[in-house]
């Protein structure tokens, strides 16, 4: 690829598809192109891409912000454009097109056991999210509760997957 700007894109567009919960997970592969690997002499050295993704976590507002400042710093201003268009446009019209499709599929018998599969995820994420910040206050009893209660009532609908999410819960409280 000749163009640093394609190469920003492509790059960017890669990541996208795997940054589940936003681009601070893609950082390792992203310093891995731009800074270890780089194709282009605009590329990054270390200190440089570290200041960048402090800049990113300091500043209010998403931390994909680092996404634009790598960009900037490869290909300014153009650079930053097509690397916060590459990284938010593949997840943008995934969502469009998954979204039509499960406007069609959600109600088979398909769509109910996907639903009924993610509802324990569901449960559980929220549940160790609560956890996690009660515990943070020193309140151990409350989610302790908290917990139990919705535990026994989602359990109440006999789901497996619930059993399953119950069995992880008092392992973790166990093992502490």
């Amino acid at each position: 690829m000749r163009s640093p700007l394609a190469w920003v894109a492509l790059v960017f567009a890669q990541l996208s598809l795997f940054a589940v919960g936003g681009a601070n997970a893609v950082i390792p592969e992203m310093q891995r192109q731009f800074v270890d690997a780089p194709r282009f002499a605009s590329s990054l050295d270390s200190a440089t891409f570290a200041s960048l993704v402090a800049l990113a976590q300091a500043a209010p507002g998403p931390n994909a912000m680092v996404v634009g400042l790598v960009g900037w710093h490869v290909a300014g201003a153009a650079g930053a454009l097509v690397a916060t268009l590459g990284f938010c446009g593949p997840p943008a019209l995934m969502t469009l097109v998954v979204g039509r499709a499960w406007g069609q599929l959600r109600t088979t018998g398909v769509g109910a056991n996907v639903i009924e599969g993610v509802t324990p995820l569901t449960i559980g994420l929220v549940l160790a999210s609560g956890w996690a910040l009660a515990r943070g206050q020193g309140l151990h009893a409350v989610p302790l509760a908290i917990t139990g209660i919705v535990a026994l009532g989602a359990l109440w609908r006999a789901s497996a997957g619930l059993w399953l999410l119950a069995l992880g819960a008092g392992v973790a409280v166990v093992v502490g």
